[in-house]
């Protein structure tokens, strides 16, 4: 067995030892959900940043960087830009606004702030994110199956029933539902630390080792940035006028979905206190700057070393990649651990979340059906089964890039409650009418001008959706009769 398998089975070991610990007390739904607000507040910030940045980072985000050049800063000038100001002028308004009630669930957190249209707000917001994070998690257990046949986890020796990357999606669905189903947000968060710090370990050591190593070929960057051609040596990807402005606009859209995604806000709302989140916010900003910044370097160090020759056209496989070709076996694994470890931290939350709209805003909330709280969490562990196994079968049926998959979702996500969320904390005469018809136009004008090429071309739909569901939302509440003002903190 090769040194990589063994440091990759280790940190396997350690997420079940984990998640075996943490499923010995989970006697209530609150605990199953949101960990009953005690876990303390660094583990939960490592949790909100590791499930914040999926697959996507370490395999869309490198593989892009390494297709597109130094186009793709402006992806990460907005994400960063995002979480920032998540961390900075949100969070904290989320976690204050929650103790007024007793939500254990966005969906239940919007229909008790805006009574007038509760059930309403509980269905829309229960479906979008049933229907987005479908996608989401899917996009994960493609990314596993990448990895894993990229590194020969997974390889030839493997039985020849189904192709290699099905054994990868399998074997990453197997492993997050089984943990996720054992202990809830408690299992979640405590198996994301453990995550988190993988993460940043990879994202930090990769493009250290890379540089070395082109330092010894007497190689650089920029060198390999004009011979790859002008459009990778420019910011704008050698576009001028409108085009240069779209792709700036596409890149900067993707710091608006950060405000909409419910498997982020949770993270919030299970803070002790909110007051914790002042000095939080400079521990995410951290993590923020070291991964998103290694990211992009990896792809560009890649370029320099590789081109694109290396990936065989699978321009997401460069970190697994260049991991195993510059670093020891052991070593490797545990970089490439951090690859799954995105993918997991991420499938995981977006599990939970999908599970508490169906057990606690359909069952209970909607449809008032009482159960006992081991029975509530129950059903809870049915629905994560339930939710992971759909996921697996769009997985299996999808010929999207894992970019592309968590794009689209993204981009519904933020446009359907980024503009809720923000117009909620900040506008006293924001209402759930408002609410109701923002959450409605993000998903449809995603869904709608996603579709449209041409449109899509013009202005990415990452934009158009937020813009437009703001703008709805704020019409509808100027148009229609005031309703009891509230006092924003």
């Amino acid at each position: 067995m090769s040194p990589l398998i063994i440091a990759f089975l280790i940190y396997l070991a350690t997420v079940v030892i984990i998640s075996l610990f943490a499923s010995r007390k989970q006697d209530s739904q609150s605990e199953f959900l949101l960990g009953d607000q005690k876990i303390p507040g660094w583990v939960i910030t490592i949790s909100e940043r590791a499930s914040g940045e999926s697959a996507w980072l370490l395999l869309g985000l490198t593989g892009a960087a390494l297709g597109v050049g130094l186009g793709e800063i402006w992806t990460l000038i907005g994400c960063v830009s995002g979480i920032l100001f998540l961390w900075f002028f949100i969070g904290r308004r989320i976690r204050t606004q929650l103790d007024a009630t007793d939500a254990i669930t966005l969906p239940e957190l919007l229909a008790q702030r805006f009574s007038e249209t509760g059930n309403t707000l509980r269905w829309v917001a229960t479906l979008i994110i049933i229907f987005f994070f479908s996608f989401y998690v899917a996009a994960q257990m493609v990314g596993a199956g990448k990895i894993l046949q990229k590194t020969g986890i997974i390889s030839d020796s493997w039985p020849q029933w189904f192709g290699l990357e099905v054994w990868g999606i399998t074997l990453g669905a197997v492993i997050v539902i089984g943990y996720t189903l054992l202990g809830g947000f408690r299992a979640v968060v405590w198996t994301d630390l453990l995550q988190g710090t993988i993460m940043i370990v990879a994202l930090v050591g990769l493009p250290i080792v890379g540089y070395f190593e082109l330092k010894s070929q007497q190689g650089s960057i920029s060198q390999a940035l004009v011979a790859a051609g002008p459009d990778k040596a420019s910011w704008f990807s050698g576009l001028s006028g409108w085009q240069a402005f779209s792709l700036l606009l596409s890149g900067l859209a993707w710091g608006l979905g950060y405000m909409g995604q419910p498997h982020l806000l949770v993270r919030f709302m299970a803070l002790p206190k909110a007051s914790e989140i002042k000095q939080l916010r400079w521990l995410a900003g951290t993590w923020t700057v070291l991964a998103y910044g290694g990211a992009f370097l990896i792809g560009l160090f890649a370029l320099a070393l590789y081109g694109n020759e290396m990936l065989g056209g699978d321009l997401e496989k460069v970190m697994p990649t260049m991991a195993t070709l510059l670093l020891p076996g052991w070593v490797a694994g545990i970089i490439i651990s951090g690859a799954v470890a995105a993918m997991m931290s991420t499938a995981d939350s977006q599990l939970l979340v999908v599970t508490s709209a169906f057990s606690e805003d359909i069952s209970r909330r909607i449809l008032k059906r009482e159960l006992s709280p081991a029975a509530q969490v129950a059903l809870s562990r049915f629905v994560v089964f339930l939710v992971g196994g759909a996921a697996f079968a769009l997985a299996l049926s999808s010929r999207e890039t894992v970019y592309g998959m968590v794009s689209y979702a993204w981009s519904g996500l933020g446009a359907s409650f980024g503009p809720v969320i923000l117009l909620m904390v900040t506008w006293s005469r924001f209402s759930g009418r408002g609410a109701v018809a923002t959450m409605l136009t993000g998903t449809l004008v995603t869904v709608v001008w996603k579709n449209i090429s041409v449109l899509d071309a013009a202005i990415s739909h990452r934009f158009a959706a937020w813009v437009l569901a703001m703008l709805v939302g704020w019409l509808v509440c100027k148009i229609s009769s005031p309703v009891k003002k509230v006092k924003h903190l």
